[in-house]
């Protein structure tokens, strides 16, 4: 009776593509924080995988989430692409929901004909989350004094 064991520790694991010049495998880093016993200080420790990506639908930038396979593809594939978590390049601001490049957005708010719609939208966001220009619960500034 032999049991068939996994070539990997980590079943799933979440990291960012950095290559993806082989054919249908994809180069993801994954960094994790490991505690220094002796300074009691976490650093960064970094780990390269390389997982099959069978459609090579990732960019290098993406965050992606990676499964172990059962067995190893090859001398070093041991993971296969489970989900693509986060795109990079397709930024959207959370309260207009228009993409956004930096700073700015790609398209204007002021071309589209919904403008109206898109203000009304966005002023009842701000109001659902009851965001004012001074910290949430501030008393007002006190006047001066007569």
């Amino acid at each position: 009776m032999s049991v068939v064991r996994s070539s990997v520790h980590a079943k799933w694991i979440i990291g960012k593509v950095i290559g993806t010049r082989m054919a249908k495998t994809a180069k993801v880093r994954v960094t994790r924080l490991v505690l220094d016993p002796y300074l009691l200080k976490y650093y960064n420790k970094r780990k390269t995988y390389f997982a099959h990506d069978a459609l090579q639908q990732c960019t290098m930038g993406d965050i992606v989430l990676l499964k172990a396979l059962p067995a190893p593809r090859s001398k070093h594939v041991k993971h296969e692409l489970a989900e693509i978590v986060y795109k990079v390049g397709r930024v959207v601001d959370p309260l207009t929901g228009r993409r956004v490049a930096g700073t700015e957005f790609l398209e204007s708010l002021t071309d589209h004909a919904e403008n109206v719609e898109v203000g009304d939208a966005l002023s009842g966001r701000l109001e659902e989350l009851s965001l004012s220009g001074g910290p949430a619960g501030a008393a007002p500034a006190p006047g001066p004094a007569s």
